[in-house]
């Protein structure tokens, strides 16, 4: 069992901040934007967290709430001009965003360390506090659902002008999804930063938009289990069958394609909704549209 931890210990933090991103993906998605800058919004985090302990000495819990804000206030920032652009165009703008964030981390030598990358970053924080913040995340995202905020999130993703003519604020609402989008990814970027001894540009570039879309797209955009799900099949499948690990993208790829062939709501919720149409035939009762 310990030779067991040791082995997959790595693996394990792998998932919980890629569970992290997956989060801070899924909730934009939910609120009916089509944004792809948490990659962007975690370097961020994640050199403003690095930047504070290595430079500044910071202690580490400050050192993630400040990564944690910074995410937020860009969030919030890219929020705002993108409150006229719709659909591609968000993810267009979005992708533009991340890719300005990676020039600005690989330029800034006296700052990030440039190409080189931000080294000797202190190892402060581990499996124990990552699973905490991923639970209490969970636990947020939970809470929402359940609000009119969630329900808001809900109406707007499925139709935006409905959702406008019911009185729900769609501009209000999206930039909330931006800055809990931000918070989310600014702390696993911290996270990360503090756990990984160094950091460089390309960790938070196009790779990793891919990745974090695809754990929500394969594990579904309704539920909160989705993205959790997507991320660990995506993360776990390649690093226990070693051969597979140096396709992973074309592994992604491939699973990619056949989910969104065959269960196009992702894993999670197409099971969800098989579930609840059994139940739903067993009792006789007729299945309400969605």
């Amino acid at each position: 069992m310990t030779d067991f931890f040791t082995t997959y210990h790595h693996l394990f933090n792998v998932f919980l901040i890629g569970s992290g991103y997956a989060l801070s993906q899924w909730v934009v998605m939910r609120a009916g934007v089509f944004s792809v800058a948490t990659a962007g919004l975690a370097s961020i985090g994640a050199y403003g967290a690095a930047i504070l302990t290595t430079s500044y000495g910071w202690p580490y819990p400050l050192a993630l709430l400040a990564g944690t804000l910074l995410g937020t206030g860009a969030g919030l920032l890219l929020s705002w001009p993108l409150a006229r652009l719709r659909g591609v165009f968000q993810a267009i703008a979005t992708l533009a965003f991340v890719q300005v964030v990676v020039a600005l981390a690989l330029y800034s030598d006296s700052l990030t360390g440039g190409a080189m990358g931000l080294n000797a970053i202190p190892t402060l924080v581990g499996t124990g506090e990552t699973l905490i913040a991923l639970v209490l995340v969970v636990y947020l995202m939970l809470a929402i659902s359940a609000t009119r905020v969630g329900r808001a999130f809900e109406a707007i993703r499925q139709n935006e002008a409905v959702a406008s003519s019911l009185g729900v604020s769609v501009n209000f609402h999206q930039s909330l999804a931006f800055a809990l989008s931000g918070a989310i990814a600014g702390l696993f970027g911290g996270l990360e930063a503090l756990q990984s001894f160094a950091l460089f540009p390309n960790t938070f570039g196009f790779p990793l938009v891919i990745a974090a879309l695809s754990y929500v797209v394969l594990g579904g955009r309704r539920s909160v289990a989705g993205p959790i799900v997507g991320a660990a099949i995506l993360l776990v499948l390649p690093e226990l069958s070693r051969p597979l690990a140096d396709y992973r993208m074309a592994l992604y790829g491939a699973i990619l394609m056949l989910v969104i062939a065959f269960m196009p709501r992702g894993i999670v919720d197409t099971a969800m909704l098989h579930l609840r149409r059994r139940s739903l035939a067993k009792s006789g009762q007729p299945e309400a549209r969605e």
